[in-house]
Order: structure tokens, then sequence, then C-alpha cells
């Protein structure tokens, strides 16, 4: 291979299109520009190296060589020895100075092909600066500790979880499952060894079955020889299934032919989709212009570069030099350019705001309107669903009641009003009903948000949170999140060579991006185990919020036989603003204070009795250390302890050493050996509010003064043992789930969040729930009111996450998925499905006007210009956000895919809108037919109006009629922001900030939809 054919060659698999056969994503997007982007490397810029040289060189070896064949030409023609002619001479004299063009451009090729390889990786570009061979250098400027991995710089971007099971749906309906097998993870997340990397295989022992009605096919990933190639893995697959296919799923062997490969089958296909999508596609550079400009700088003065070997005596070989580090740098940035627009092309699809894609509402019957129970009792899908969460077909025959006869099989009368009136905590799901019955329901519920008590959302967290930060910026009072792992068990996988780094990216983009939420006294609770807990802690301290300790969940259930010390505990990272206060909850504090009063009513008042007696019965107790160092009681009968204030690091300032007079022998008490852990003025302020406990006399240190009440805020146990079964809880609501945390660990880790009004959570790694059945339990158990947003992108959100809050808002005892009671909770929560980022790439399309065409048809400088900067942009820009979509917002469409199957989706327009624009909204109505309105106030406080119209039933007049009978008036003070669909004449005036009143919601959408893009 010559070097010319090396660069092209890394080219085309940098810009990926090596991969014809892929038709998902990125590779879709690729394919579609193919021919665009080769000819634009190899026709357009390529030959650019040659003039590049040409301009730079003062001679050029091959027209010396011309001339000099010319000369001796002549010379024969008149029978004269050319080499004793002057001219000749000197020609050759030049030849052998000139600079060789061909050797220098092969050189340049090898070098742009050696550059851009070396910091491409399976589809992606890895942050490392080479410094010299296996020598890597990192940013640093000049940090105490500096934390660094190798895709900091990075979007983790993995989006979807296929890697377990890959599920797609044939013409016929038939469903066909890839299943891989218990996958083989290197110990503690090491690199594969030597020359091996992990593969996709045919499950040898099993490699396919028709099992429940679907045709499944096993893999394993294994580490394998390098020296083996996936895609004869694959072939081998393919050969051993395809003979013995079952007739229903025949349909696989049909065809799906590529441009390399004619005969490609869809089994073909799915087997490649299924493999690339778990080893390609994992991050989206943050600024891959500025990395690639740096490290082509780096590279051409460290190995391009010789400061030593340059010969500045003799011109040409200086010539040389410059010429050929001027033709890397001019072609390099050229395709950095075009590289880096393909990566911000990438990011802006993977940071704009997502559409939601599914918009329903669950909620208890205590809150439905009776004028809606007719419409209830007609609707065979949603009594079914009640059936089936909350057995129903269980409830006894009521004759008196007028009720339903019944038995365990079904019904054999209608249910009756009287039915859902002695049921309120059934739960109705606007999922079974029609767009008018939704909209009429929840538009009878005033102040929506404010009476709505969750919301749940199947998304990619980091999607999640994207949509949610206008709507809930500093709102949120505790993040509470259970990450993968990164274990063996965590089914968290990536290339072979960067777990710990992708896992540090992933973890980090989250974190960095929610705090936003966080209010001001928020708190942060975030658990792990022992093989990630350093690094978390590290990208906690570098997302900027403060420590307030580590809690130690002692699970009490060791692994048996594993060797060495068992590991029978996890950590839950506790983070908080302003040092904020832990609550505690916990009925103990009740006990404690109780029976105190009881000993000093007993013993006649406060007295050396009544505490010697209350002293005697705390030690007795189970209670933890904590609250056991409860054990003094005041004067006034007020039991509290003592915290010593000492500082736990030497301090530096000699000003916290200043020692504290005993009040009553005027005398220095002892300074602690490192310090006071306070300021002398907080000393000052604890001594005069009588929170400073002194000893008998000089000698002893004093301590503050903490006191327990029933509202107290305490400092929570470091350590909590819980040893009861996460999966004991899903099993007593007959749910599946692989693992899960207990209920009651969260019970009390939320419960310890300080409050004396209303507290709002979320958890965006919400799992199977249980999240959710904590707060929803504490909300029962002590009145305060949690509401809470649970994030989880798993298919099992349909038949886990939401099952389980709708059941436990049911009832709250359950036992083999029947409610022992049905003594539920009035509840209300909202669930959505957003985007993905897959989404955003499969809806992509790709259009040319014919003046553009013709332009860089005839106009190779703007051709070049617009290949490297605006194509992807521009061509694509009606599928990002197409106006169209706003004359008629009530049916607009994407293709969403839901468990591998890609089908048309109506967008909800209105409800990504709000989320937009952070509208808490007050009131949903459809006032009349083609319109909706939506009602309520941003976080600045503004009221808000947003009326929304189908523009191919009313036109502008229609419009104004309509704002005028109802009332809405541009002029008047009820709204200070209204926001219209479709261009209109709607009177409008400018608010004091020369901002419009009456604004375009097209307008509005764009700028919010791809702010902070």
């Amino acid at each position: 291979m010559t070097n010319y054919e090396k660069l092209i060659a890394t080219l085309t698999e940098v810009f990926m299109l090596d991969k014809a056969e892929l038709d998902f994503g990125i590779y879709r997007i690729m394919n579609q520009k193919r021919k665009d982007i080769e000819q634009f490397l190899t026709n357009d810029l390529i030959p650019q190296v040659q003039q590049v040289l040409s301009d730079s060189l003062s001679v050029d070896k091959r027209a010396l060589q011309k001339e000099l064949d010319e000369a001796i030409k002549s010379a024969q023609a008149l029978g004269a020895n050319p080499d004793t002619l002057p001219k000749v001479q000197e020609l050759k004299k030049r030849m052998g100075e000139a600079a060789d063009m061909v050797a220098i451009e092969n050189e340049v090729f090898s070098l742009l092909a050696n550059f851009f390889k070396r910091y491409f990786d399976t589809g992606d570009f890895i942050s490392m600066r080479r410094y010299k061979k296996d020598v890597y250098a990192i940013p640093y400027e000049g940090e105490e500790v500096k934390l660094h991995w190798a895709n900091a710089d990075q979007y983790y971007i993995k989006t979807s979880e296929y890697f377990k099971v890959y599920r797609f749906k044939l013409n016929n309906e038939k469903t066909v499952v890839f299943e891989l097998m218990e996958a083989s993870i290197e110990q503690n997340n090491n690199k594969t060894q030597g020359d091996t990397e992990r593969r996709f295989a045919i499950y040898s022992e099993l490699p396919f079955q028709e099992k429940d009605g679907e045709f499944k096919i096993y893999f394993t990933y294994e580490p394998t020889d390098k020296k083996v190639k996936q895609n004869d893995l694959l072939d081998e697959a393919f050969n051993l299934v395809k003979a013995k296919i079952p007739i229903d799923y025949i349909d696989l062997l049909s065809l799906r032919p590529t441009e390399k490969d004619k005969q490609r089958t869809l089994l073909q296909k799915y087997l490649l989709d299924y493999t690339a999508r778990n080893t390609f596609d994992y991050f989206i550079h943050k600024d891959l212009s500025g990395f690639l400009n740096r490290e082509l700088d780096f590279y051409i003065k460290n190995e391009v570069l010789f400061i030593d070997d340059l010969n500045t005596r003799d011109e040409q070989e200086f010539l040389k030099q410059l010429s050929k580090i001027k033709a890397i740098k001019k072609i390099g940035e050229k395709v950095i350019t075009f590289l880096a627009q393909l990566e911000n092309f990438q990011k802006k699809l993977w940071l704009k705001k997502k559409m939601v894609v599914e918009c329903n509402y669950c909620l208890t019957l205590d809150r439905v309107p009776e004028e809606f129970y007719s419409d209830i009792l007609n609707n065979q899908a949603q009594i079914q669903e009640w059936v089936k969460l909350f057995a129903i077909n269980e409830i006894k025959a009521q004759k008196a009641g007028g009720l339903f006869p019944t038995d365990r099989i079904g019904f054999s009368e209608p249910l009756k009003i009287e039915f859902l009136k002695q049921n309120q905590f059934l739960v109705l799901d606007t999922v079974f009903f029609n767009e008018e019955f939704k909209w009429k329901l929840i538009g009878s519920i005033e102040n929506f948000d404010e009476n709505c008590d969750g919301l749940l959302i199947n998304s990619d967290n980091i999607q999640a949170i994207n949509l949610l930060k206008n709507r809930y910026n500093n709102k949120i009072d505790c993040i509470h999140i259970d990450p993968p792992y990164n274990t063996a068990t965590s089914g968290f996988l990536y290339k072979n060579d960067f777990q710990h780094s992708s896992w540090y990216s992933m973890m980090f983009n989250r974190i960095e991006s929610s705090l936003s939420l966080l209010n001001n006294n928020g708190v942060f609770q975030c658990h792990i185990d022992e093989n990630e807990y350093e690094k978390l802690y590290l990208l906690f301290d570098l997302s900027g919020i403060p420590d307030s300790g580590t809690i130690i969940w002692d699970k009490k259930n060791p692994m048996l036989g594993r060797k060495g010390v068992a590991t029978q505990h996890e950590y839950i990272l506790w983070r908080a603003y302003n040092n904020r206060s832990i609550y505690l909850r916990s009925v103990n504090v009740q006990i404690i204070l109780a029976k105190a009063k009881e000993y000093i009513t007993q013993h006649g008042g406060v007295n050396d009795i009544a505490r010697k007696e209350y002293s005697k019965w705390l030690a007795s107790t189970e209670f933890t250390g904590g609250e056991k160092a409860y054990k003094f009681i005041d004067d006034d009968g007020v039991v509290y302890r003592g915290v010593a204030m000492g500082a736990p690091e030497k301090r530096k300032d000699l000003k916290y050493y200043k020692p504290i007079k005993h009040p009553l022998t005027g005398k220095d008490c002892p300074v602690p050996g490192n310090g006071w852990s306070r300021t002398p003025d907080t000393i000052q302020d604890l001594i005069k509010n009588g929170q400073i406990i002194f000893g008998k006399d000089h000698t002893s240190q004093p301590q503050k003064k903490v006191t327990l009440k029933s509202d107290s805020q305490r400092q929570l146990s470091s350590v909590i043992g819980d040893a009861k079964s996460g999966k004991l809880y899903l099993d007593e609501l007959g749910l599946f789930f692989p693992y899960c945390h207990p209920v009651s660990l969260y019970e009390e880790l939320f419960g310890a969040v300080e409050s004396d009004s209303n507290l709002l959570f979320i958890d965006y790694f919400a799992g199977s729930g249980t999240s959710g059945q904590a707060l929803i339990n504490l909300n029962r158990e002590d009145g305060i009111r949690r509401n809470y947003i649970l994030v989880e992108m798993g298919d099992y959100f349909d038949t886990v996450t939401k099952p389980r809050i709708q059941k436990v808002v049911h009832s709250h005892e359950w036992k083999d998925g029947i409610p022992i009671n049905r003594e539920g909770i009035s509840h209300c929560f909202k669930y959505m499905r957003l985007e993905s980022y897959e989404d955003a790439l499969n809806n992509l399309t790709f259009k040319q006007t014919d003046n553009r065409q013709h332009a860089l048809e005839v106009n190779p400088v703007f051709r070049e210009g617009f290949m490297l900067n605006y194509m992807l942009d521009v061509e694509s820009q009606d599928s990002l956000l197409n106006l169209n979509w706003f004359v008629n917002p009530f049916n607009c469409y994407l293709n969403i895919t839901r468990h591998n199957e890609m089908q048309p989706t109506k967008v909800d327009l209105v409800e990504t809108f709000n989320y937009l624009i952070g509208l808490v909204v007050e009131s949903y109505a459809v006032p009349k037919d083609g319109y909706k309105v939506v009602t309520g106030k941003n976080l600045a406080g503004e009221s808000i109006l947003v009326v929304w119209r189908d523009c191919t039933m009313h036109n502008n007049e229609n419009l104004n009629e309509f704002m005028k009978t109802q009332c809405f008036n541009p002029q008047d003070n009820e709204f200070e922001r209204i926001y219209v669909n479709g261009d209109n004449n709607v009177e409008n005036m400018k608010t004091g900030e020369e901002r419009w009143k009456v604004i375009l919601i097209e307008e509005e959408f764009k700028k919010r939809m791809f702010e902070n893009v």
C-alpha cells in the first residue's frame, strides 16, 4: 500500500465510510453523504498537497527533469554530446539539489495518516496526547491534585441498552431475540490481556431455540485472539443458524443487500447491527476542533519539525522542511475542520432538548370528578388493567352495595358507579382514553403542577435532565441516584481499554449537568460500592458540591465463599450545599423525649435522680450510638448532647487557636490540639446563645450543646444497618427485577433530609422505582409532602417502574401481587417518554436545493467552504425542527424506536414547549375545537398564556375572535407573556425590557430547543 493509499484508507475509516453496511445512527448519515465526502477527500482535498508543495518550493524536481530532457534532446538533434553542454551540466547540478516532490508528497501523506490514525479508536477520537512512544501527556495547570481520564473532555452517549437482549420484529409480527449469555468481564475491569479482545460469538452449547413464542439466538462475549475477526464469527453464527430457521421466521433469510454485499440477508444485517451497536458510538467530543488542532501543532513540533536538524545554510533543504510542515498543517487543518463539523453536528443532536413523544397521567379516582365515571366504566382496557395490577376481580361481591358478583376468572356483570365510589384508590391511566377525555380530565384540576405528586420519564437520564432544566432550575431539594457500579454484575460494558474512563465520563456528565437543578440547600445522595468509591468521591470534588460525609450501608450479607475480606457494605456519598442539616425522622426521638419527661415527672422535676434514671435507661436500649449520645438533661428539661469542636486538621491561622475563658473561674480552657473548628465570632455567638457546654472548671474542654427535640436537626449515623431484601419488596408486589435496594434503606435516607414544608426529589437512575415507593411510604407515614421525579430509560419502565408506583399508591400492603387491603393514598403522577439521541439521528433527512447545488458545482471555493463548515447543518435543518409542524401542532409525527421497532409516533409539542419555557402549569384547557390553551408561571414568576391552534382550521381572523371571546387581552395585566403559534396579527405591545409581549411559539421553540448547544 502506498502512502497515498494509506492516507485515503485512514480518512475512509475516520469518516466511517468503511461502514457502508451499517444503517443506524451516524453511520446512516455518513452513508447518505458518502459520495460528497469521497469526492471532497479524493478529488478536492488530497491534490492540494501537491499544490501546497509546488507553491512553497522554489524548484520543482519534476519541472527540472522536463527541462533537462528537452536540453538533452536538443543537443542530440544537433549531433552534440549533451554532457559537454553548460546548459545540461547546470540543469543536472540543480537536479541534484532540487527537492524530490514525490518523496515529500509521500512523506506528507504518511505523516498525516499517522496523525489521524493515532487518536482514532473504533469510531471515537480518544484524548491522549502522545509525548513519545508509549508516553502520554495530560493537561495540567498547577493543581495540587489532578484527576484526569482518557475521555474527560467527551460526552458519554451510550443511550440504549442493547447488549443483554436485542429484539426485533419480522413482517409477520414474529419476534426474534438475540440474547447474551454470561459475559466474561476482566477482573477489576482491567484491560484485556495480551493479544486478546472481546468478541461476540454464537453460544455453542445452545445456539438457538424457539421459546415463549420467540426465536432466540444466544451469544457469548469473551476474550478472543485478536487474529479472529468479528465478521468471521458472525459468518459462523449465520451459517449455523440459517439451515434451521423455523418456517415462521423464514423472513430472516430475505435479502437486505448493500453496495458491497448484494446477497446480504435480514439476519446478517441484524447480526452486524447488534455487534456494532455495542462496540461503536460511545463518545462525542466537547471540542474536537480545539483538541485536534492543538495535537496537530504538538505533533508537528514534536515529531516533524526537528530544530537541530534544520539546515538553514542550504536553502533547498530548509524549504523542503518548511514546505512539508506547511502542507501537513494546511491539509490537516482542513480535515480537522471537516471532522469537527461532523462531531459538532452530533454534539448538537446530543445536546438539543428532546421532544416529548408521549405524555399521560395516572391519578387516583378520588381526584377524578364523577362526571367521568360513566366513560371509565365503558373502558374495558382500563378495567382489565385494574384486574392485572390491582386484582379487582379478587374483591368479593357486595350485594348491598350493588357491586358485581365475581370470581378469580372474570366478571359476570359490568362494574357499577358504586364500585368506583367505594374504591377511590384505583389508579386511572389516561393512556387508555382518547385525547378529548385526557384534556378534559386534566383541565378539571386547578393548579395542576402544584397538585401533581410525581413525574416519571422514560428517557436517557441526561436528555431528561436537559429538558427539565428550565422548569426545575434551583428547585430540587434532593438528588438521589443509584448508578451502575462499574462491576461485572452491573451490565455496564464498554470498549476494552476504556471501561473506567467511560464510567467516569458517564458519571461526571450527569452529575455536572444535574447540579443546576439543586437548590441552595440541596442534598445529593449517591450509592456506590468499593470498586469506584474513591474515584466517584474525586468526581464529586471536581463538580464543586461540598462533602457532608459518607454513609456506610451495612448489608450484613457478605458473599459466601469469597476469598479475602468479605464485603458486606456499600457506600452512600452525601453532598450538600451550605452544609445542610440532616433531619432525624426516627420514631426513637419521640421515645427518648417521652422517657426523659416521664422520669422528670416521676422524680418531681429535673434533678440528679431523674438524670441518673434517664441515663441508665438510655444506656440499656438498643438505640444507635448517635441516639445514645443524648444522655444529658439540662435545668429546663431539655435533652442534649455535647459535640467536640476540635478541628479535624491542624489550623494554620493563629486566630483559630484563641482559648475560651471558663465562665466561673475566668481562666482559659484548653484549646484542642488542632485548634477550633469554628471561627472566634461563631464561638462567641454560641456562648451568647447558651450553646456551649463548660465543664466544672477550666481544665475541661468546652463542647457545643446540641439539643434533641421532636423537630430536631441532628447528625445521621455514619453506619446504617439494614439487611432487608430489596427483591422481597418487589416479590410482594408481584413484580420482578434482578436487584434493587431495600425500601427501608431509602426511607432512612430520604427521611433524613431536613424539611418543614414540601420537598422535591429526583432519581435519574430510577431502576425499578424503589425511590418512588420509599417517598410514597414516607408521605403516608408523616404527612410531609415529598414529590418525586424518576428517570429510567430501560424497557422495564413499562413493566416494573411505572406499575410499582401505581401499586403502592393503591395499597400499602401486598402479598404475591395481591393487595392485602385497599388502603391507598390520594395521588397523581405524570409520565412521559422522550425522543432519544438515536431517534434524532434516525429522523434526519438531507435536502439540497437546486440553486445551492448549482453554486457548489460552479464555484470550487464555495463548495469547499460549504463542505467543511455548513453541509450537515444546512441540509438537515428542516428535519431538526420543521416549521410546518406548527401549522397543525396536534398532528406532528417522528419515527421513534421502542423495543427495537421504529414506528411513526405523535409528538406532544404542547408538553415539550411547557418544559422548554420552564412553565409551572396552572391549567390546561380545550375551550374550542382546534385550540389548546395552557396557563401558568415561569420560574421568574411571570404569568404565562400559551395558545395553540390548528392553523388549517383557524386563520388570523378566527384567532382574534377567539382571543376576544376568551377575554385574552394583550393590553391588560393578566398575562405578562403570551405565546401563539403561526404568523398572526394579535395586538401586541412591548414590555419594560423592550421585549414583545406576544411571542411566536416557533421562534421561542427553536431558541430554547438549541440553547447551550
